[in-house]
């Protein structure tokens, strides 16, 4: 068994999927992010398997597609936008719209409206658009009272680059993100890993089952495939005013850019890396076996199958992390010291280990890739 705390660990590293973002509680949010039921004995669907699935999945991209629109300025500025109600009225990102009190709207067979701007507010990035043209049109399903959660499958919408039409998948990642880009400050954000790129901004989050918007497509960070999301249960009493009382004078706001990006803080990489090697030894000393593999890269899962990996383990009774410390360079590396207690034909022996780890990403999520370590005397 003592060979097994060195060999485990010279595969080893965490890759955590598309960043960590300001303002957020890691210990809360690791775990809840990890999807420890399913990895081990989850497979790819064969061809021709549930079928069904696969249809609805393009019937609601259609469905939901044709009430997506591409908003245009003047200065040739792009953005999204996705029919409320059937008054015409379109919801996007104020920084869509910036200071703009008309628009032009372009729907998914090519037709080209006028739209006036009737709601912009100065402390959420949202607006509403009245687009006359498109009245008696039906509207996308609102999600306006129960949340997201993470795992949640999504889509998301828009017009990213120009491209109209564009559909990107991914899950709710995380929540509850905060951080600031002038004017705005975002909080309470959907983390997404479907990317949000310049000109997807405004465009509808969809929830992957129902159909339902679950949120606006709002900001990208800078580094990695991951997008923020306003929820719409924030926004839904403004978006709902406006429409009944629309505004008769617009606020004038300080916009830099109709896209919005968020700085990557590396700092807060260093905590989700030395959360995720203490969550990993956590479950090993619960003799949590599925959530301990579930943590490892594919490179390393390639190297070493599940039954390997808890028969490694099955002898420990019980491991502690003494000392635990974080690096980062052009990568991130933990350092632990670890005392593990294992059953031996002699009876139970204690022995100490120090293992070192990189950190990185894998597919949005955090994952252990590769280490090495050595026995302490």
């Amino acid at each position: 068994m003592k060979k097994q705390w060195i060999i485990s660990s010279l595969l080893t590293v965490f890759i955590w999927g598309a960043g960590a973002y300001a303002f957020f509680s890691i210990k809360d949010d690791v775990p809840s992010q990890l999807n420890t039921e399913s990895m081990l004995l989850a497979s790819a669907p064969l061809e021709g398997e549930d079928p069904s699935a696969e249809r609805e999945l393009k019937e609601i991209i259609d469905e939901t597609q044709k009430l997506v629109v591409h908003i245009e300025l003047e200065d040739d500025s792009l953005g999204s936008g996705f029919l409320y109600n059937d008054q015409g009225d379109v919801v996007t990102n104020a920084h869509v719209v910036g200071n703009a009190t008309e628009v032009q709207v372009k729907t998914t067979d090519n037709r080209e409206f006028s739209g006036t701007v009737i709601g912009l507010s100065e402390t959420i990035d949202v607006a509403l658009v009245r687009v006359d043209g498109l009245k008696g049109t039906e509207s996308l399903n609102m999600r306006k009272k129960k949340r997201a959660e993470v795992g949640d499958e999504v889509l998301a919408i828009g017009s990213p680059l120009g491209y109209q039409n564009t559909v990107t998948t991914g899950i709710v990642s995380g929540l509850e993100r905060a951080f600031e880009v002038p004017p705005y400050h975002y909080e309470d954000m959907y983390q997404i890993s479907a990317p949000i790129a310049p000109g997807n901004s405004g465009g509808p989050l969809i929830d992957r089952k129902t159909g339902e918007v679950l949120g606006i497509n709002s900001a990208a960070a800078d580094q990695g495939s991951i997008g923020f999301s306003i929820p719409m249960p924030n926004v839904i009493t403004l978006i709902e005013g406006w429409s009944k009382e629309p505004m008769t004078t617009l606020p004038v706001l300080d916009f830099t850019s109709n896209s919005v990006e968020y700085e990557y803080d590396t700092n807060l990489d260093e905590d989700y890396a030395q959360f995720l090697v203490s969550y990993f030894y956590e479950s090993l000393d619960q003799q949590d076996y599925v959530t301990a593999y579930s943590l490892l890269g594919s490179s390393w899962q390639g190297n070493l199958p599940y039954e390997d990996f808890r028969e490694g383990y099955i002898d420990t009774k019980a491991v502690s992390i003494e000392e635990l410390t974080v690096n980062s360079s052009e990568e991130i590396t933990v350092v632990a010291i670890i005392t593990a207690q294992e059953r031996t034909d002699d009876g139970d022996t204690f022995s100490q280990y120090r293992v070192t780890y990189t950190i990185g990403y894998e597919n949005d999520q955090m994952k252990i890739l590769s280490g090495w370590g050595e026995e302490l005397e």
